[in-house]
């Protein structure tokens, strides 16, 4: 059997790479493939994974390396999906392409309801599959319905445990097991990767700021992801840290580092741009920063988990609102983030988390994913509105819109005859009735009261 690891980032190849040391997937022997895909919107301006320092770490685990982006250039990773006529030529011609023969395949994706992994679960219709999960989503519900057939495929879901004792929601629809990669594997792997250089002395226990990418996804405005970083790199320096590292998003502009640049000037802070193509978790082995600030990246829950290096969020309550649909995949990670880490002022203070406990977190995160993809976990609505009858007045109603309350019929929402006096009310012009249901979402908090 031959198996085909499909990864679109080097924290993902680093994921799967621990997962083979650990016998996840087999003795050795086996012919492994790895798939590289750049998903990023303009692929021909970032830099391939496999030129990051990093890569050398990783590669020896597979006998041979290869570009989905140039098996089907010049269609784009994200959004190619064949044509379901199209499939049995497709799986021809890769099979061909890549001396596969008639063996039987496994494939080992990441984002299963998304592209490359849901081209290729299709194209190649009889492969077992592996999902791997390298993030926090995976404690989330799964974020769409997956082609005919792949769910009764998927023999497992392998994930690194970065909320310990936590257990995925990602495929429980689907009756698919959950698997944890040992810490020590991925530990391991992090020990083997190539340390970037420092771009200068004396960098050691700065604080680690880490950037986010939401601009671009429409999330927030340029100006606004701007002042979400400058107000990361304020709360650090007042809390007395002169050197300030920034570790960008690989997809940031350059005016965000900019914008840093002329603020920490202003503060008579240090700042140090960590430009390399290198996970924040090997700078964070490299540096060990005494601090590790972000908003809802992966990283400040590795930087914790395997570095031990105190983490703190800034901005998430922000995001819970912004995030559009309810059913935004990036929610879950956010409402982790937000209830279980430490929340940074710009004045440089720490509040304490909301949740104390994994228990805690779960019976929330079972409700918000409930909240998310009801239509797909009707099993899930009884422990729902124990949730929300419990906390429908209190801090917990955060990670929630009264308007999804209110379509779902859940404990918090408007009651039916409030709902239609509303309702009627609304403008006729569906353009002015999406107006006028933001405002009574914004204004939905008050009406129950």
């Amino acid at each position: 059997m031959t198996q085909i690891f499909v990864a679109s980032t080097l924290f993902g190849a680093m994921t799967v790479a621990a997962a083979i040391d650990a016998g996840r997937f087999g003795p050795p022997g086996r012919r492994r493939m790895l798939l590289v895909s750049d998903n990023t919107a303009i692929p021909e301006l970032g830099l391939d994974l496999t030129a990051s320092p990093g890569f050398a770490g990783v590669r020896d685990r597979f006998d041979e390396v290869r570009s989905w982006n140039e098996e089907i250039s010049p269609l784009h990773p994200s959004g190619w999906m064949p044509r379901t006529e199209e499939l049995m030529i497709w799986e021809r011609l890769f099979r061909d392409r890549w001396g596969l023969g008639d063996e039987p395949l496994e494939l080992a994706v990441e984002t299963i309801a998304a592209s490359p992994a849901k081209a290729l679960t299709s194209i190649f219709s009889e492969a077992l599959i592996t999902v791997y999960a390298d993030g926090l989503m995976s404690y989330g519900p799964t974020r769409d319905g997956l082609p005919d057939g792949v769910g009764s495929r998927i023999t497992r879901l392998l994930h690194l445990d970065l909320v310990e004792g936590l257990t995925p929601l990602l495929l429980g629809e689907h009756g698919v097991p959950s698997e944890v990669i040992p810490d020590d594997a991925f530990t391991a792997v992090l020990q083997k990767l190539n340390r970037p250089e420092p771009p200068a002395d004396g960098l050691d226990g700065g604080a680690l700021v880490v950037g986010q990418y939401l601009a671009a996804l429409e999330i927030l405005s340029e100006q606004e992801e701007d002042e979400l970083h400058v107000a990361m790199l304020r709360g650090v320096v007042a809390r007395g840290h002169t050197t300030v590292l920034f570790k960008p998003h690989p997809s940031s502009p350059v005016r965000t580092a900019g914008r840093l640049a002329h603020e920490a000037a202003r503060l008579g802070a240090r700042l140090v741009v960590l430009d390399a193509s290198v996970p924040a978790e090997t700078w964070c082995a490299a540096l060990r920063p005494s601090l590790i600030v972000g908003c809802f990246s992966t990283a400040l829950v590795t930087a914790s988990r395997y570095h031990g290096v105190p983490a703190a969020a800034v901005g998430t309550r922000l995001l819970l609102q912004r995030l559009a649909p309810y059913q935004n995949s990036n929610r879950v990670p956010v409402t982790i983030i937000d209830t279980m880490l430490p929340h940074l002022a710009e004045d440089g203070t720490l509040s304490a988390p909301v949740l104390s406990s994994v228990s805690a977190l779960h019976e929330l995160l079972v409700a918000v994913a409930y909240a998310m993809r009801a239509a797909s976990l009707p099993e899930r609505r009884k422990e729902a509105v124990a949730f929300l009858s419990e906390h429908a007045s209190g801090e917990m109603m955060r990670y929630f819109k009264k308007r999804r309350l209110t379509a779902l019929g859940l404990p918090g929402g408007l009651s039916p005859a409030r709902r239609n006096l509303l309702a009627a009310a609304l403008p006729p012009r569906s353009r002015r009735r999406r107006l006028a249901a933001r405002a009574i979402d914004a204004a939905g908090l008050d009406l129950d009261r």
